[in-house]
């Protein structure tokens, strides 16, 4: 449940979600009160849902493509 979770720009560090002894439960009743603090995107396909950080996880939950996979910063990633 912590790699769901954002860090900065958020009160992560504020509501003590860093402390090791902060439950999977605590953390998402932080998100919820704190939606900010939820990392995106998560994306969900008839494959599954994967968080999809970094972007080309989501090749992981897509069908075959048929030509490379452009990342937001323009890289190109083989599929």
């Amino acid at each position: 449940m912590r790699q769901a979770a954002r860090e900065n720009g958020t009160p992560f560090t504020e509501l003590g979600l860093g402390n090791p002894a902060v439950t999977d439960d605590q953390i998402l009743d932080a998100m919820l009160a704190h939606p900010i603090v939820i990392n995106r995107p998560f994306v969900e396909t008839s494959y599954g849902t994967r968080l999809c950080r970094p972007s080309e996880v989501v090749l992981e939950i897509t069908p075959p493509l048929m030509s490379p996979f452009v990342k937001e910063g323009g890289e190109l990633v083989s599929p």
